[in-house]
Protein backbone atom coordinates (compact mmCIF):
# COMPACT_ATOMS: atom_id res chain seq x y z
CA UNK A 1 0.00 0.00 0.00
CA UNK A 2 1.38 3.33 -0.60
CA UNK A 3 2.14 6.45 1.25
CA UNK A 4 -1.59 8.51 1.92
CA UNK A 5 -1.79 10.67 -0.63
CA UNK A 6 1.52 10.36 -2.61
CA UNK A 7 1.71 9.05 -6.11
CA UNK A 8 4.24 6.55 -7.23
CA UNK A 9 7.47 7.86 -9.47
CA UNK A 10 6.02 5.39 -12.01
CA UNK A 11 2.26 6.90 -11.96
CA UNK A 12 4.29 10.18 -12.16
CA UNK A 13 5.86 9.18 -15.02
CA UNK A 14 2.85 7.86 -16.72
CA UNK A 15 0.65 10.99 -16.39
CA UNK A 16 3.69 13.07 -17.65
CA UNK A 17 3.55 11.41 -20.38
CA UNK A 18 0.09 11.31 -20.89
CA UNK A 19 0.42 15.14 -20.78
CA UNK A 20 2.94 15.81 -22.74
CA UNK A 21 1.23 12.96 -25.68
CA UNK A 22 -1.90 15.75 -25.53
CA UNK A 23 -0.07 18.74 -26.16
CA UNK A 24 1.90 17.07 -28.67
CA UNK A 25 -1.68 16.43 -30.62
CA UNK A 26 -2.54 19.82 -30.56
CA UNK A 27 -5.12 18.93 -28.02
CA UNK A 28 -6.74 22.53 -26.14
CA UNK A 29 -9.86 24.24 -25.23
CA UNK A 30 -12.32 22.41 -23.54
CA UNK A 31 -12.89 20.11 -25.47
CA UNK A 32 -9.63 18.68 -25.28
CA UNK A 33 -10.28 18.86 -21.24
CA UNK A 34 -13.39 16.76 -21.06
CA UNK A 35 -11.41 13.70 -22.50
CA UNK A 36 -8.23 14.63 -20.14
CA UNK A 37 -6.53 11.54 -18.15
CA UNK A 38 -6.31 11.84 -14.40
CA UNK A 39 -3.38 13.75 -13.37
CA UNK A 40 -1.64 13.89 -10.56
CA UNK A 41 -0.30 16.71 -8.74
CA UNK A 42 3.47 17.68 -10.09
CA UNK A 43 5.75 18.19 -6.88
CA UNK A 44 7.51 21.55 -6.58
CA UNK A 45 11.02 21.05 -6.15
CA UNK A 46 11.13 17.20 -5.74
CA UNK A 47 8.29 17.86 -2.57
CA UNK A 48 4.37 17.61 -3.24
CA UNK A 49 2.83 21.01 -2.67
CA UNK A 50 0.05 22.29 -0.04
CA UNK A 51 -3.66 21.27 -0.98
CA UNK A 52 -5.36 23.49 1.52
CA UNK A 53 -8.67 21.30 1.44
CA UNK A 54 -11.78 23.69 1.77
CA UNK A 55 -14.60 21.64 1.41
CA UNK A 56 -15.17 18.05 1.39
CA UNK A 57 -18.23 15.97 0.01
CA UNK A 58 -19.17 12.51 1.20
CA UNK A 59 -20.78 10.25 -2.13
CA UNK A 60 -24.36 9.18 -1.49
CA UNK A 61 -23.31 5.75 -0.98
CA UNK A 62 -20.74 7.39 2.54
CA UNK A 63 -17.67 5.12 0.80
CA UNK A 64 -16.20 7.70 -1.07
CA UNK A 65 -14.95 11.42 -0.31
CA UNK A 66 -13.64 14.16 -2.41
CA UNK A 67 -11.90 16.81 -1.53
CA UNK A 68 -11.56 20.63 -3.24
CA UNK A 69 -7.81 21.38 -2.53
CA UNK A 70 -7.75 25.56 -3.25
CA UNK A 71 -3.41 26.07 -3.29
CA UNK A 72 -3.03 22.67 -5.46
CA UNK A 73 -5.73 23.69 -8.01
CA UNK A 74 -6.92 20.01 -7.26
CA UNK A 75 -9.49 16.94 -5.98
CA UNK A 76 -8.27 14.28 -4.22
CA UNK A 77 -10.39 10.90 -4.26
CA UNK A 78 -10.33 9.32 -0.15
CA UNK A 79 -11.75 5.69 0.55
CA UNK A 80 -13.67 5.88 3.29
CA UNK A 81 -13.65 2.10 4.15
CA UNK A 82 -9.52 2.65 5.42
CA UNK A 83 -8.79 6.54 4.80
CA UNK A 84 -6.53 5.93 1.71
CA UNK A 85 -6.63 8.26 -1.08
CA UNK A 86 -6.69 6.56 -3.78
CA UNK A 87 -6.57 9.35 -6.28
CA UNK A 88 -5.67 13.38 -7.14
CA UNK A 89 -6.18 15.13 -10.12
CA UNK A 90 -6.13 18.80 -11.62
CA UNK A 91 -9.65 20.58 -11.73
CA UNK A 92 -9.39 24.63 -12.65
CA UNK A 93 -8.24 27.18 -11.10
CA UNK A 94 -8.74 27.78 -7.31
CA UNK A 95 -11.26 25.50 -6.50
CA UNK A 96 -13.93 26.93 -3.55
CA UNK A 97 -16.68 24.23 -2.96
CA UNK A 98 -17.27 20.83 -4.00
CA UNK A 99 -20.98 18.17 -3.94
CA UNK A 100 -21.73 14.90 -5.21
CA UNK A 101 -24.85 14.83 -7.96
CA UNK A 102 -27.40 12.54 -7.22
CA UNK A 103 -26.15 9.69 -9.07
CA UNK A 104 -23.56 9.17 -6.81
CA UNK A 105 -20.56 8.91 -10.14
CA UNK A 106 -20.49 12.55 -10.57
CA UNK A 107 -19.22 15.94 -8.65
CA UNK A 108 -19.07 18.93 -9.19
CA UNK A 109 -16.54 21.81 -8.22
CA UNK A 110 -16.84 25.20 -8.34
CA UNK A 111 -13.50 27.13 -9.24
CA UNK A 112 -12.92 30.68 -8.72
CA UNK A 113 -10.52 32.16 -10.39
CA UNK A 114 -11.16 29.90 -13.47
CA UNK A 115 -14.91 31.29 -13.81
CA UNK A 116 -15.95 27.20 -13.93
CA UNK A 117 -17.83 24.43 -12.52
CA UNK A 118 -15.93 21.56 -13.25
CA UNK A 119 -17.82 18.01 -13.50
CA UNK A 120 -15.93 15.23 -12.37
CA UNK A 121 -16.60 11.80 -12.62
CA UNK A 122 -15.59 8.71 -10.50
CA UNK A 123 -14.86 5.47 -12.21
CA UNK A 124 -13.56 2.94 -9.54
CA UNK A 125 -11.25 4.30 -7.51
CA UNK A 126 -10.15 6.59 -9.95
CA UNK A 127 -11.08 10.09 -10.86
CA UNK A 128 -12.21 11.25 -14.90
CA UNK A 129 -12.22 14.83 -15.76
CA UNK A 130 -15.34 15.25 -17.88
CA UNK A 131 -14.70 19.13 -18.45
CA UNK A 132 -15.97 22.53 -17.16
CA UNK A 133 -19.06 23.88 -17.61
CA UNK A 134 -18.35 28.38 -18.07
CA UNK A 135 -20.72 30.02 -15.54
CA UNK A 136 -19.04 33.62 -14.73
CA UNK A 137 -16.53 35.21 -12.50
CA UNK A 138 -15.91 33.88 -9.10
CA UNK A 139 -18.15 30.71 -8.35
CA UNK A 140 -18.42 29.66 -4.90
CA UNK A 141 -21.18 27.60 -3.32
CA UNK A 142 -22.94 24.93 -4.61
CA UNK A 143 -26.64 23.27 -3.86
CA UNK A 144 -27.44 20.45 -6.46
CA UNK A 145 -30.91 19.48 -7.06
CA UNK A 146 -32.13 16.19 -5.18
CA UNK A 147 -33.21 15.29 -8.69
CA UNK A 148 -32.92 15.62 -12.25
CA UNK A 149 -30.09 17.32 -13.55
CA UNK A 150 -30.35 21.16 -12.08
CA UNK A 151 -27.43 22.85 -10.11
CA UNK A 152 -26.74 26.15 -8.95
CA UNK A 153 -23.55 28.20 -7.81
CA UNK A 154 -23.25 31.52 -6.33
CA UNK A 155 -21.55 34.03 -8.39
CA UNK A 156 -19.58 36.33 -5.99
CA UNK A 157 -18.31 39.02 -8.59
CA UNK A 158 -21.65 39.58 -10.02
CA UNK A 159 -24.20 39.00 -7.81
CA UNK A 160 -25.85 36.45 -9.17
CA UNK A 161 -26.77 33.08 -9.37
CA UNK A 162 -26.10 30.50 -11.98
CA UNK A 163 -28.37 27.58 -12.64
CA UNK A 164 -26.66 24.94 -14.61
CA UNK A 165 -27.68 21.95 -16.41
CA UNK A 166 -24.45 19.51 -15.17
CA UNK A 167 -25.59 16.59 -17.20
CA UNK A 168 -25.66 18.32 -20.42
CA UNK A 169 -22.31 20.73 -18.97
CA UNK A 170 -24.50 23.95 -20.05
CA UNK A 171 -25.54 27.50 -18.55
CA UNK A 172 -28.94 27.75 -18.42
CA UNK A 173 -29.33 31.06 -16.51
CA UNK A 174 -28.26 33.90 -14.35
CA UNK A 175 -30.48 34.74 -11.44
CA UNK A 176 -29.88 38.26 -9.70
CA UNK A 177 -29.81 37.88 -5.89
CA UNK A 178 -27.49 41.12 -4.00
CA UNK A 179 -23.90 41.21 -3.44
CA UNK A 180 -21.61 38.90 -2.93
CA UNK A 181 -23.10 35.38 -2.90
CA UNK A 182 -21.60 33.03 -1.69
CA UNK A 183 -22.90 30.00 -0.16
CA UNK A 184 -26.44 28.74 -1.06
CA UNK A 185 -28.81 26.00 0.19
CA UNK A 186 -31.94 24.18 -1.83
CA UNK A 187 -35.09 23.26 0.27
CA UNK A 188 -35.86 19.78 -0.15
CA UNK A 189 -38.09 20.05 -2.95
CA UNK A 190 -35.86 21.76 -4.76
CA UNK A 191 -38.59 24.75 -4.74
CA UNK A 192 -36.57 27.31 -3.52
CA UNK A 193 -32.84 28.30 -2.59
CA UNK A 194 -31.25 30.52 0.26
CA UNK A 195 -28.45 32.81 -1.09
CA UNK A 196 -26.22 34.04 1.64
CA UNK A 197 -25.38 37.76 0.24
CA UNK A 198 -22.66 38.68 1.71
CA UNK A 199 -22.05 41.99 0.67
CA UNK A 200 -25.24 43.15 0.75
CA UNK A 201 -26.10 41.55 4.42
CA UNK A 202 -28.62 39.53 3.61
CA UNK A 203 -30.05 35.98 2.34
CA UNK A 204 -31.86 36.23 -0.64
CA UNK A 205 -34.81 33.49 -1.21
CA UNK A 206 -34.76 32.65 -4.58
CA UNK A 207 -37.78 30.20 -6.46
CA UNK A 208 -36.06 28.05 -8.45
CA UNK A 209 -38.53 27.50 -11.45
CA UNK A 210 -39.20 31.48 -11.86
CA UNK A 211 -35.59 31.94 -11.26
CA UNK A 212 -36.95 35.52 -9.19
CA UNK A 213 -36.07 36.65 -5.39
CA UNK A 214 -38.92 36.09 -3.13
CA UNK A 215 -37.86 37.65 -0.31
CA UNK A 216 -34.80 39.31 1.47
CA UNK A 217 -33.93 38.43 5.60
CA UNK A 218 -31.48 41.38 6.33
CA UNK A 219 -28.43 40.64 9.10
CA UNK A 220 -27.87 44.05 9.94
CA UNK A 221 -23.93 44.61 10.44
CA UNK A 222 -23.53 41.03 8.59
CA UNK A 223 -20.30 39.94 6.69
CA UNK A 224 -18.64 37.21 6.16
CA UNK A 225 -21.33 34.65 5.85
CA UNK A 226 -20.17 30.94 5.48
CA UNK A 227 -21.91 27.89 4.74
CA UNK A 228 -25.04 26.75 4.66
CA UNK A 229 -27.61 24.55 5.09
CA UNK A 230 -30.91 23.18 5.31
CA UNK A 231 -32.80 21.89 8.29
CA UNK A 232 -33.75 17.82 7.77
CA UNK A 233 -37.90 19.29 8.21
CA UNK A 234 -36.69 21.55 5.51
CA UNK A 235 -38.24 24.51 6.99
CA UNK A 236 -34.92 26.50 7.75
CA UNK A 237 -32.18 27.43 5.98
CA UNK A 238 -29.28 27.87 9.04
CA UNK A 239 -25.86 29.29 8.16
CA UNK A 240 -22.51 31.21 9.88
CA UNK A 241 -21.81 34.84 10.21
CA UNK A 242 -19.89 37.74 11.94
CA UNK A 243 -21.17 40.36 12.83
CA UNK A 244 -19.41 44.10 13.12
CA UNK A 245 -20.82 46.36 15.40
CA UNK A 246 -19.54 50.48 14.93
CA UNK A 247 -18.24 50.97 18.32
CA UNK A 248 -14.79 51.97 19.63
CA UNK A 249 -12.16 49.04 19.28
CA UNK A 250 -11.28 49.29 23.15
CA UNK A 251 -10.83 46.24 25.99
CA UNK A 252 -14.68 46.90 27.22
CA UNK A 253 -16.08 46.92 23.90
CA UNK A 254 -14.36 43.52 22.36
CA UNK A 255 -14.92 41.27 25.45
CA UNK A 256 -18.93 42.92 25.29
CA UNK A 257 -19.16 41.67 21.44
CA UNK A 258 -19.35 45.17 20.84
CA UNK A 259 -16.75 45.03 17.89
CA UNK A 260 -16.70 41.79 15.93
CA UNK A 261 -18.64 38.52 17.08
CA UNK A 262 -19.91 35.48 15.63
CA UNK A 263 -23.76 34.12 15.71
CA UNK A 264 -25.25 31.21 13.89
CA UNK A 265 -28.84 31.88 12.37
CA UNK A 266 -31.48 30.66 10.26
CA UNK A 267 -34.35 31.77 8.07
CA UNK A 268 -37.69 30.30 7.08
CA UNK A 269 -37.83 28.66 3.88
CA UNK A 270 -41.62 28.73 3.76
CA UNK A 271 -42.04 32.49 3.97
CA UNK A 272 -40.79 35.95 5.03
CA UNK A 273 -40.16 35.64 9.25
CA UNK A 274 -37.34 37.82 10.54
CA UNK A 275 -34.25 35.57 10.72
CA UNK A 276 -33.49 34.00 14.42
CA UNK A 277 -29.85 33.26 15.78
CA UNK A 278 -27.76 31.97 18.60
CA UNK A 279 -24.52 33.85 19.93
CA UNK A 280 -21.26 31.57 19.52
CA UNK A 281 -19.41 33.57 22.12
CA UNK A 282 -18.12 32.41 25.44
CA UNK A 283 -16.55 35.68 27.58
CA UNK A 284 -12.94 35.13 27.59
CA UNK A 285 -13.12 32.99 25.16
CA UNK A 286 -14.65 33.98 21.65
CA UNK A 287 -15.33 32.36 18.25
CA UNK A 288 -13.73 33.17 15.77
CA UNK A 289 -14.17 33.08 11.73
CA UNK A 290 -17.21 30.47 11.85
CA UNK A 291 -17.74 28.95 8.24
CA UNK A 292 -18.55 24.97 7.90
CA UNK A 293 -22.06 23.93 9.01
CA UNK A 294 -23.79 20.30 8.86
CA UNK A 295 -26.75 18.66 10.74
CA UNK A 296 -26.91 15.38 11.65
CA UNK A 297 -28.75 12.94 10.08
CA UNK A 298 -31.23 12.35 12.56
CA UNK A 299 -31.93 15.88 13.36
CA UNK A 300 -30.37 16.05 16.90
CA UNK A 301 -27.03 17.76 16.37
CA UNK A 302 -25.78 21.14 14.72
CA UNK A 303 -22.18 21.10 14.20
CA UNK A 304 -19.97 24.23 13.18
CA UNK A 305 -15.99 24.72 12.29
CA UNK A 306 -14.19 27.37 13.81
CA UNK A 307 -11.72 28.38 11.23
CA UNK A 308 -10.14 31.36 13.64
CA UNK A 309 -10.44 28.96 17.03
CA UNK A 310 -9.17 25.69 15.28
CA UNK A 311 -12.48 24.13 16.45
CA UNK A 312 -15.36 22.32 16.11
CA UNK A 313 -18.55 23.79 17.76
CA UNK A 314 -21.36 21.04 18.67
CA UNK A 315 -24.70 21.87 20.05
CA UNK A 316 -27.94 20.10 20.64
CA UNK A 317 -30.53 21.24 17.89
CA UNK A 318 -34.00 20.74 18.57
CA UNK A 319 -33.56 23.31 22.01
CA UNK A 320 -30.91 25.67 20.42
CA UNK A 321 -32.19 28.99 21.88
CA UNK A 322 -32.83 30.62 18.91
CA UNK A 323 -33.95 34.32 19.26
CA UNK A 324 -35.38 36.69 16.37
CA UNK A 325 -36.78 40.42 16.99
CA UNK A 326 -34.33 42.05 19.71
CA UNK A 327 -31.76 39.32 19.92
CA UNK A 328 -29.73 36.84 20.49
CA UNK A 329 -27.67 39.29 22.79
CA UNK A 330 -24.13 39.50 22.36
CA UNK A 331 -22.33 36.99 23.99
CA UNK A 332 -23.66 32.95 24.34
CA UNK A 333 -26.82 31.94 26.15
CA UNK A 334 -25.88 31.07 29.79
CA UNK A 335 -27.86 27.99 30.28
CA UNK A 336 -26.32 26.86 26.75
CA UNK A 337 -22.93 27.74 27.85
CA UNK A 338 -23.04 25.42 31.06
CA UNK A 339 -24.79 22.75 29.55
CA UNK A 340 -22.11 20.03 28.25
CA UNK A 341 -25.48 18.24 26.85
CA UNK A 342 -26.15 20.80 24.84
CA UNK A 343 -22.85 22.66 24.12
CA UNK A 344 -19.41 21.65 23.81
CA UNK A 345 -16.03 22.67 21.80
CA UNK A 346 -13.75 20.29 20.34
CA UNK A 347 -10.44 21.53 20.00
CA UNK A 348 -8.64 20.30 16.51
CA UNK A 349 -5.84 22.90 14.89
CA UNK A 350 -4.82 24.14 11.78
CA UNK A 351 -7.73 26.07 9.81
CA UNK A 352 -11.16 23.43 9.95
CA UNK A 353 -13.61 24.52 6.84
CA UNK A 354 -15.82 22.37 4.93
CA UNK A 355 -17.60 19.69 7.03
CA UNK A 356 -19.26 16.40 6.51
CA UNK A 357 -21.42 14.01 8.53
CA UNK A 358 -20.18 10.62 7.86
CA UNK A 359 -23.28 8.06 6.61
CA UNK A 360 -23.64 6.48 10.05
CA UNK A 361 -23.91 9.63 12.24
CA UNK A 362 -21.51 9.14 14.48
CA UNK A 363 -18.42 10.79 13.21
CA UNK A 364 -17.60 14.95 11.00
CA UNK A 365 -14.86 14.93 8.20
CA UNK A 366 -13.40 17.87 8.13
CA UNK A 367 -10.79 19.69 5.60
CA UNK A 368 -8.45 21.35 7.62
CA UNK A 369 -7.08 23.92 5.19
CA UNK A 370 -3.91 24.65 7.30
CA UNK A 371 -2.98 21.11 8.17
CA UNK A 372 -3.34 19.53 4.67
CA UNK A 373 -5.42 16.70 5.70
CA UNK A 374 -8.72 15.54 6.06
CA UNK A 375 -9.93 14.91 9.75
CA UNK A 376 -12.41 11.93 10.86
CA UNK A 377 -13.77 13.60 14.39
CA UNK A 378 -15.70 11.15 17.26
CA UNK A 379 -18.54 12.91 18.59
CA UNK A 380 -18.79 10.34 21.06
CA UNK A 381 -15.35 10.85 22.26
CA UNK A 382 -14.75 14.42 21.21
CA UNK A 383 -11.64 13.55 19.62
CA UNK A 384 -9.97 13.28 16.10
CA UNK A 385 -9.83 9.10 15.75
CA UNK A 386 -7.67 9.90 12.17
CA UNK A 387 -6.18 12.32 9.94
CA UNK A 388 -5.76 11.56 6.44
CA UNK A 389 -2.96 13.62 4.68
CA UNK A 390 -3.69 14.39 1.15
CA UNK A 391 0.02 15.07 0.30
CA UNK A 392 3.26 14.15 1.98
CA UNK A 393 4.80 16.91 4.04
CA UNK A 394 5.30 19.78 2.23
CA UNK A 395 8.14 22.52 2.89
CA UNK A 396 6.92 24.68 6.04
CA UNK A 397 7.81 28.00 4.07
CA UNK A 398 8.09 31.21 6.20
CA UNK A 399 5.12 32.29 3.86
CA UNK A 400 2.83 29.28 4.86
CA UNK A 401 3.82 30.18 8.46
CA UNK A 402 2.45 33.59 7.89
CA UNK A 403 -0.82 32.30 6.41
CA UNK A 404 -1.35 30.36 9.96
CA UNK A 405 -0.64 33.65 11.76
CA UNK A 406 -3.25 35.67 9.85
CA UNK A 407 -5.96 33.20 9.98
CA UNK A 408 -5.43 32.86 13.69
CA UNK A 409 -7.99 34.38 15.73
CA UNK A 410 -6.29 33.11 18.49
CA UNK A 411 -3.91 36.33 17.88
CA UNK A 412 -6.76 38.84 19.27
CA UNK A 413 -7.84 39.85 22.63
CA UNK A 414 -9.78 36.65 24.19
CA UNK A 415 -9.29 35.41 20.26
CA UNK A 416 -12.93 37.23 19.08
CA UNK A 417 -11.29 38.10 15.24
CA UNK A 418 -8.36 37.63 13.17
CA UNK A 419 -6.69 39.32 9.74
CA UNK A 420 -8.95 37.50 8.01
CA UNK A 421 -12.01 38.55 9.99
CA UNK A 422 -11.17 42.04 7.76
CA UNK A 423 -9.26 40.85 4.76
CA UNK A 424 -11.68 38.07 3.84
CA UNK A 425 -9.25 35.81 2.16
CA UNK A 426 -6.84 38.83 1.85
CA UNK A 427 -9.12 41.16 0.28
CA UNK A 428 -12.04 42.98 1.77
CA UNK A 429 -15.19 42.23 3.37
CA UNK A 430 -17.25 44.99 1.96
CA UNK A 431 -17.59 47.00 5.03
CA UNK A 432 -16.78 50.69 6.01
CA UNK A 433 -14.60 49.55 9.38
CA UNK A 434 -12.67 51.38 12.42
CA UNK A 435 -9.21 50.10 12.19
CA UNK A 436 -7.35 52.20 14.41
CA UNK A 437 -4.33 52.30 12.60
CA UNK A 438 -4.55 55.80 10.87
CA UNK A 439 -4.54 57.55 14.34
CA UNK A 440 -7.56 58.31 15.03
CA UNK A 441 -11.05 57.07 16.77
CA UNK A 442 -14.27 56.34 14.59
CA UNK A 443 -13.46 57.00 11.27
CA UNK A 444 -15.33 54.46 9.29
CA UNK A 445 -13.19 53.63 6.21
CA UNK A 446 -13.02 51.01 3.36
CA UNK A 447 -11.09 47.70 4.38
CA UNK A 448 -8.64 47.73 1.55
CA UNK A 449 -7.44 44.38 -0.33
CA UNK A 450 -3.95 43.41 1.22
CA UNK A 451 -2.94 42.06 -2.89
CA UNK A 452 0.62 43.68 -3.70
CA UNK A 453 0.34 45.65 -0.09
CA UNK A 454 4.69 44.44 0.09
CA UNK A 455 5.04 46.80 -2.94
CA UNK A 456 2.72 49.58 -2.26
CA UNK A 457 4.04 51.55 0.27
CA UNK A 458 3.79 53.64 2.06
CA UNK A 459 0.82 52.26 4.51
CA UNK A 460 -2.67 52.92 5.84
CA UNK A 461 -5.79 55.46 5.15
CA UNK A 462 -3.19 58.51 5.46
CA UNK A 463 0.03 57.11 4.18
CA UNK A 464 2.12 58.33 6.86
CA UNK A 465 3.46 54.47 7.65
CA UNK A 466 6.93 53.52 5.92
CA UNK A 467 7.43 50.42 8.09
CA UNK A 468 5.70 47.57 7.23
CA UNK A 469 7.24 46.02 10.22
CA UNK A 470 5.13 48.31 12.40
CA UNK A 471 2.43 48.15 10.75
CA UNK A 472 2.00 44.36 11.08
CA UNK A 473 2.53 45.54 14.90
CA UNK A 474 0.05 48.02 15.54
CA UNK A 475 -2.42 45.66 13.67
CA UNK A 476 -2.07 42.88 15.79
CA UNK A 477 -0.95 44.98 19.31
CA UNK A 478 -3.80 48.11 18.37
CA UNK A 479 -6.47 46.68 16.09
CA UNK A 480 -6.74 43.16 17.69
CA UNK A 481 -5.51 44.17 21.11
CA UNK A 482 -3.36 40.91 20.92
CA UNK A 483 0.45 40.07 22.40
CA UNK A 484 2.90 41.47 20.66
CA UNK A 485 4.35 39.59 17.50
CA UNK A 486 8.08 38.28 17.66
CA UNK A 487 10.40 39.84 14.98
CA UNK A 488 10.04 36.19 13.57
CA UNK A 489 6.06 36.25 13.33
CA UNK A 490 6.50 39.44 11.46
CA UNK A 491 8.95 38.09 9.11
CA UNK A 492 6.63 34.84 7.91
CA UNK A 493 3.27 37.67 8.05
CA UNK A 494 4.88 39.87 5.78
CA UNK A 495 6.53 36.76 3.45
CA UNK A 496 2.99 35.39 3.14
CA UNK A 497 1.36 38.83 2.16
CA UNK A 498 4.01 39.11 -0.23
CA UNK A 499 2.89 36.13 -1.82
CA UNK A 500 -0.68 37.01 -1.39
CA UNK A 501 -2.16 36.42 -5.01
CA UNK A 502 -4.81 38.64 -6.55
CA UNK A 503 -8.06 37.16 -7.81
CA UNK A 504 -7.91 37.57 -11.67
CA UNK A 505 -9.49 40.18 -13.77
CA UNK A 506 -12.25 38.41 -15.67
CA UNK A 507 -12.26 41.50 -18.19
CA UNK A 508 -8.70 41.93 -18.86
CA UNK A 509 -7.12 39.69 -21.51
CA UNK A 510 -3.51 39.11 -21.15
CA UNK A 511 -1.13 41.06 -23.20
CA UNK A 512 -1.29 45.00 -25.00
CA UNK A 513 -4.76 44.07 -26.30
CA UNK A 514 -8.01 45.13 -24.37
CA UNK A 515 -11.30 43.38 -24.09
CA UNK A 516 -14.28 45.52 -25.88
CA UNK A 517 -15.64 47.29 -22.42
CA UNK A 518 -12.30 47.57 -21.01
CA UNK A 519 -10.97 49.64 -24.38
CA UNK A 520 -14.22 51.75 -23.47
CA UNK A 521 -13.68 52.10 -19.96
CA UNK A 522 -10.11 53.22 -20.87
CA UNK A 523 -11.68 55.58 -22.70
CA UNK A 524 -13.86 57.02 -19.83
CA UNK A 525 -10.99 57.32 -17.49
CA UNK A 526 -8.73 59.20 -20.06
CA UNK A 527 -11.16 61.35 -20.70
CA UNK A 528 -11.44 64.88 -19.78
Amino acid sequence: MRSPGIFSRRRWRQVVVASLAAVACGCSGPEARAVEPARAIAPQGGRPPHRSPVDLALDPTGKWLLTANQTSDSVSLIRVADGEPTDEIACGSHPADVAWTPDGRTALVSCSWSGTVEVIQREGDRLRHRGPIDVGFEPCGLAIASAGTRAFVGLVASGEVAEIDWSARRLVRRIAVGEWPRYLTLSHDDQRLAVGCAGASQIAVVDTDRGEVLYEEPLVGGINLGQMVTSPDGAHAYFTWMVYRTNPITVGNIRRGWVLASPIGRVRLDGESYREAISLDVPGRAVADPHGLVISPDGSQLVASAAGTHELLVYRLPDLPMVGIGGPGDLIDRGLQNDRARFRRIELGGRPLGLQWSADGRQVYVANFLKDAVQVVDLESDEVVQEIALGGPPVASPARRGMAIFFDGQRSLDQWYSCHSCHQEGGSNARAMDTMNDGSTMTQKTVLPLYDVTRTGPWTWHGWQTDLDDAMQKSLTVTMLGDAPSEADKEALIAYLDQLQRPPNPYRRAGPRFAAAAARGKAVFESA
